[in-house]
């Protein structure tokens, strides 16, 4: 896909992974809609940023738990920008209280719409409005820790597997037309409460990662690049976490 003059929509584009991932896709030419849920602040800062590069971008809200908040968004982006080229899957939930015996049902449904239900929404909404030989690009970005099951974070795991299964089941259903592949990243950006984020980094590369490195969002936004540009590719997963979970 040549990315000059398309239009890329990032759930949780204010922030973080998501928020590289806006800069990225503006950076190589495309107009974004970016989708906060409770970042304000960031996804109206990211707008001005990918305005000042001379591309168009749009901040939109919508709380991705509620079904018919979800349903408005690829709405919302095709008044905005006529028509969505590329769907980034990228908001996500990872509750810290999610072990078995802590789960009750609220907390089973919030992080199920969050992190599977709204990709699905989203990805059926995108795939109706790409019509005759538009071509589009779903990238869902997942979690490398998933293919191998482990009891902590019970049911955000679930909804991570769901996600790596539905990628491939979309890749199927969608082709020729749509493109749909994953990230599964693995340490990336620090722990949110990390009190030192150097020292956690460093740490964390030494004890766990084979390579000796942790990652960074130009790892992540330079794979969702090379996605993009792939045609031959769909149904896959990439993992990027230095090795880390053929050890762990």
């Amino acid at each position: 896909m040549e990315l000059t003059g398309k239009t890329a929509l990032v759930t949780g584009g204010g922030i973080r992974v998501g928020r590289a991932l806006v800069m990225a896709l503006a950076e190589a030419g495309c107009n974004v809609f970016i989708h906060y849920g409770n970042s304000q602040a960031g996804a109206l800062e990211v707008q001005q940023e990918v305005e000042a590069l001379g591309r168009k971008a749009f901040a939109y809200s919508a709380d991705l738990s509620d079904a018919q908040a979800t349903q408005t968004v690829i709405p919302k982006a095709q008044e905005v920008f006529g028509q969505v080229d590329i769907l980034i899957n990228s908001a996500s939930v990872f509750p810290l209280e999610d072990k078995f015996f802590q789960v009750d049902l609220d907390l089973w449904e919030w992080i199920f719409a969050v992190n599977l239900r709204a990709p699905f929404q989203l990805s059926q909404a995108f795939a109706q409005q790409i019509s005759g030989d538009r071509q589009g690009k779903i990238i869902n970005i997942n979690d490398a820790r998933i293919p191998r099951p482990r009891p902590d974070h019970f049911v955000y795991r679930l909804t991570k597997r769901g996600l790596w299964d539905m990628t491939e089941i979309l890749a199927l259903e969608l082709a020729p037309n749509i493109t749909v592949n994953g990230l599964a990243l693995g340490q990336i950006l620090e722990a949110p409460e990390a009190p030192d984020p150097e020292q956690f980094m460093r740490n964390y590369a030494e004890r766990r990662i084979p390579l000796k490195m942790t990652g960074n969002p130009k790892v992540v936004t330079d794979a969702a690049l090379y996605l993009l540009q792939q045609d031959f590719l769909s149904g896959t997963t990439i993992r990027l976490d230095g090795a880390e979970y053929l050890k762990f």
